[in-house]
């Protein structure tokens, strides 16, 4: 079977980041929790929203971001019962196509380059489970399509819905 995974908010926390860029620039506070149901830039003043919408055009952003909490761990023994990619949309952002693949060889480099599809639109992924915290990229996928909990999307429920790594694990291992 095939698996597609995707990076941001899946393996990858782009969220925290752009949270914690935010408030090291602003000198602010902003958490988590005051952000759910919504995008970081949405949670702060509009003269501060473009410079979150910047961070992802920021060289070293991608590049620095952590792991998701057990993602390496699963993702590991995913990869002795599935086919396993990853795939993202790293053509958005200028430096995030490079950036991703080095991320990638340093914290999951169990998952060969020939097993990274690093795309535009995810529309063309044709196999049998993708996970992905967009509901958008999972609206055009013909397999199982796991909803992975991120800040923004908590309110969706048009998925089925995995919240972190240990679940994925109990529903696909």
């Amino acid at each position: 079977m095939i698996l597609f995974i995707d990076m941001d908010e899946v393996i990858a926390d782009t969220y925290g980041a752009h949270i914690e860029i935010y408030n090291k620039v602003f000198d602010q506070g902003l958490t988590v929790q005051e952000c759910m149901g919504r995008e970081v830039w949405q949670c702060v003043i509009e003269e501060h929203q473009q410079s979150i919408r910047e961070h992802a055009h920021t060289r070293g952003f991608f590049r620095d971001l952590r792991p998701i909490e057990d993602s390496q761990a699963v993702l590991m023994q995913l990869t002795k019962k599935y086919e396993v990619y990853i795939a993202s949309a790293a053509t958005q952002f200028p430096n995030s196509l490079e950036e991703k693949s080095d991320w990638l060889d340093r914290y999951f480099s169990f998952i060969p380059w020939q097993k990274r599809i690093l795309c535009g639109n995810k529309n063309i992924l044709k196999g049998d489970i993708l996970i992905d915290d967009r509901s958008y990229n999972l609206e055009s996928f013909d397999g199982r399509s796991l909803l992975f909990t991120s800040p923004h999307n908590i309110n969706q429920n048009s998925f089925e819905r995995v919240n972190h790594w240990r679940e994925v694990a109990d529903k696909l291992l």
